[in-house]
């Protein structure tokens, strides 16, 4: 059977057949030819995209009863696993499950979980030449509680190297090998957020595109500099809570205020979809029905999708419904990465939304 033509904008998906932001942009430097997962042959960088964020494994505790009592009482709890977390880590191994080629930059301990986190990476398809190894802070990590049947989670983290990331410690030459640079857990990352404008500048100038994906603000302040970046980022990928404590009001409201500072505003719904803002131009899209286990990640199995869409040129609506589909389709199984699909099992659930 051919392979399917990715590229074909469908009804149900009306909209400039490419996204506006790649319309005269200058292009990043090309490479080399290769045959595109994507199922077409085009001249491309050395990587699709590059991950700039957090790299943390999860501890998984499912059981019925998860709320832990002090007094040294000693509760059972159905299994703990040890998973793939951090946004940043999943969202490139989603991106990577797409066939999309790429790199990740990160900072780890050197302890056994930095070596998990950068093995599984690797086994993943992720080039993480460029991660840092700290020798004198341990790796950061999360203990995420599900309650069985359900997927409501609460989260401990305990941060270590988690906002270690600095700007000195992007290799200049990754950047200039990608298309396109993202950067997850904007809030996190205290140590590169007063230099992701000069960075992203830079990025762009040389013809990359960007992205941010905020995640939740621990801090509770939702701004961090973030209205200083939005200008210089081609996507801005929050979820409805996300948006809404960023620039208030309900998500619509939310999604318009954040596109007026420039970007593509796309917003995560959850199994109710997406809306994407681009000036006056708004989009709503279905998510697939699944069954769902677990979704620790699908926010950014849903970046992964939607970026590789973007990448390939799809229409705003047509890529927003297939980060959908990579969203619903992660939720399948425990840990964010998983159930993560191929490019061949997301185009499956691309068609069953519509």
């Amino acid at each position: 059977m051919p392979p399917p033509d990715l590229l074909a904008v469908p009804s149900e998906y009306e909209g400039p057949a490419v996204c506006p932001q790649l319309e005269g942009r200058p292009r990043a430097a090309q490479s080399r030819p290769r045959e595109e997962a994507l199922g077409f042959a085009v001249e491309v960088a050395d990587f699709d995209l590059l991950v700039l964020g957090d790299c943390n494994p999860d501890v998984m505790v499912i059981g019925e009863q998860l709320e832990p009592m002090f007094g040294q009482a000693e509760l059972l709890v159905d299994e703990a696993r040890l998973v793939v977390g951090g946004s940043g880590s999943i969202t490139a191994c989603g991106a990577a499950r797409l066939g999309l080629r790429t790199a990740f930059i990160s900072v780890v301990g050197d302890d056994v979980f930095g070596r998990f986190m950068l093995d599984a990476l690797a086994r993943r398809g992720v080039d993480v030449s460029g991660c840092v190894v700290d020798r004198e802070r341990p790796t950061g990590l999360s203990l995420v509680l599900l309650r069985r049947g359900g997927t409501d989670r609460a989260i401990l983290t305990a941060p270590g190297t988690t906002a270690s990331l600095t700007r000195d410690a992007v290799d200049p030459d990754l950047m200039a090998a990608a298309r396109h640079v993202h950067v997850s857990s904007y809030f996190l990352q205290e140590a590169l957020r007063p230099d992701l404008p000069s960075l992203f500048d830079a990025a762009r100038a040389a013809g990359l595109t960007t992205s941010v994906d905020p995640n939740w603000d621990p801090a509770n302040a939702w701004d961090g500099g973030l209205r200083e970046l939005l200008p210089r980022s081609d996507v801005f990928l929050p979820n409805a809570a996300e948006a809404t404590r960023i620039a208030g009001g309900e998500p619509p409201a939310a999604a318009t205020a954040l596109a007026a500072d420039g970007p593509l505003v796309v917003v995560k719904l959850g199994e109710h979809g997406a809306l994407a803002v681009l000036g006056n131009d708004v989009w709503s899209v279905a998510a697939p029905r699944v069954d769902a286990v677990d979704a620790t990640g699908a926010g950014d199995s849903f970046d992964a999708g939607f970026l590789a869409g973007f990448l390939a040129g799809w229409s705003v609506p047509r890529a927003a419904a297939f980060g959908c589909a990579c969203g619903a389709l992660s939720t399948r199984a425990l840990g964010g990465t998983e159930a993560q699909p191929t490019m061949e099992e997301a185009l499956a659930g691309l068609e069953a939304a519509r």
